[in-house]
């Protein structure tokens, strides 16, 4: 009930501490982190997290190494996605694992502290397979992406 009342779902403060963490993950990679947050999900959430993947042209890296989390706060849901070239290398069990652990701090109400540790952990696998090379570029913003 807390969010109602709110334009957006996260404060811009909760934005800034969520947009610096894509920031710090993304500096040991050429790897790219894009959160995506809408109010609601009526499909299966990886389903509506694959469309929201491609729409927002995340097969389009150069190496194939994007991480999309998708977040349908009212309708509870949310997905880990990894394009083809890290989920080569991480399998779903990492994606799985992932969002288990993230799951923890969704449900004490501790979104943004859910997605920080998510996007970290997630750069820590990209840094591991993608490591920041010296003519990395970010190819996609480092902002939350809002849905309706």
């Amino acid at each position: 009930m807390l969010h109602l009342f709110r334009k957006s779902f996260f404060t811009d403060a909760e934005k800034q501490r969520i947009s610096k963490a894509v920031k710090t993950a993304e500096a040991m990679t050429s790897g790219e982190i894009k959160v995506y947050v809408e109010s609601n999900c009526k499909k299966a959430v990886m389903g509506r997290a694959i469309e929201v993947f491609q729409s927002l042209e995340l097969e389009k890296t150069r190496d194939r190494n994007a991480v999309l989390f998708y977040i349908a706060h009212r309708s509870r849901k949310f997905g880990i996605l990894g394009d083809e070239g890290i989920h080569r290398h991480v399998q779903e069990a990492f994606w799985h694992q992932l969002k288990e652990e993230m799951e923890t701090y969704f449900k004490n109400g501790q979104y943004t502290e859910g997605l920080e540790y998510g996007i970290l952990r997630a750069g820590e696998k990209l840094k591991h397979h993608f490591p920041h090379q010296g003519d990395d570029v970010n190819e996609i913003s480092d902002d939350i992406a809002e849905g309706r």
